[in-house]
């Protein structure tokens, strides 16, 4: 089976100084994984570890999330190829599609460009870029969105690149919205977060999203003794997906509540093994 750590899952070791993207390879690596999927933040220039933590509390204001150059970006692909891992989606946060503002969209479209180079460039399957937007967005505002979408479709095309956009934030936190938006644009592929879903919603976004998974962001917290995640129903989740025909990399987003975040995708990853 195909399997990952979301680098998300280390967001707190990277906060602390504790590691960066050649540690998070290796740490990968000795987890097991077949592939690497980063949250862009270990891409990114980070000057201190409280931007870390502001990026990953609010991926709606993550504008400070600024690519590495070029020949940083090789030495990263480079680490990644000696390890024999693969680059599967990297999610990226700040530069999502809809921003009230014109000159605000403009800036966010530029930077999921350079984002979509970079993906390139490190030879990657996936990139995640958020849709933005308020929770029930009116018609101009699903314009905006979808046109937007359309565009960064068209020039990740050339590159190989497939756009994918997540149940994580504003209107893609309820299911209908994300239905909607995958129908409008039928090349855009989905992201399936186990938890990101507004109050309530889960169970529906379970049933009505499975299907269009393309990636997987399965979230844990909580353990019991016997390995089982407490929050929700992880086997539950993944019958569900491979009920549906999922095909893709099972990818871990784990949250520890205790902190210890190696251990915390070690359980993950020996959860999802376990039924997947």
């Amino acid at each position: 089976m195909e399997i990952s750590v979301c680098s998300f899952s280390f967001h707190r070791l990277l906060a602390a100084g504790k590691q960066d993207i050649f540690q998070y390879i290796i740490d990968s690596k000795n987890l097991g994984c077949t592939h690497l999927e980063p949250w862009n933040a270990h891409l990114a220039k980070i000057d201190q570890g409280q931007d870390v933590l502001h990026a990953g509390s609010n991926p709606d204001k993550s504008h400070h999330l600024t690519a590495m150059d070029d020949g940083y970006l090789d030495e990263v692909k480079a680490a990644a190829d000696e390890a024999g891992l693969p680059f599967g989606c990297i999610a990226v946060d700040g530069a999502h599609i809809y921003e009230q503002d014109e000159e605000a969209r403009r800036t966010n479209r530029a930077k999921a460009y350079r984002w979509i180079s970079i993906a390139e460039r490190l030879g990657a399957s996936h990139i995640r870029i958020d849709s933005g937007g308020p929770d029930a967005p009116d018609d101009a505002a699903f314009e905006i969105i979808v046109e937007g979408y359309e565009d960064v479709i068209r020039r990740a095309h050339d590159s190989g690149v497939k756009i994918i956009v997540e149940n994580h934030w504003g209107p893609t936190r309820f299911p209908d919205q994300v239905v909607k938006l995958l129908e409008a644009v039928p090349k855009l592929g989905l992201l399936l977060d186990s938890w990101n879903w507004a109050p309530g919603k889960q169970a529906e976004g379970w049933l009505k999203c499975a299907k269009y998974a393309e990636a997987t962001h399965i979230k844990t917290f909580h353990y019991t003794e016997e390995g089982q995640e407490l929050t929700q129903n992880i086997p539950a989740f993944i019958k569900l997906l491979k009920a549906n025909g999922f095909q893709g990399i099972w990818g871990v987003e784990s949250v520890p509540a205790d902190g210890d975040e190696i251990e915390g995708a070690r359980k993950a990853i020996e959860l999802i093994k376990k039924y997947a």
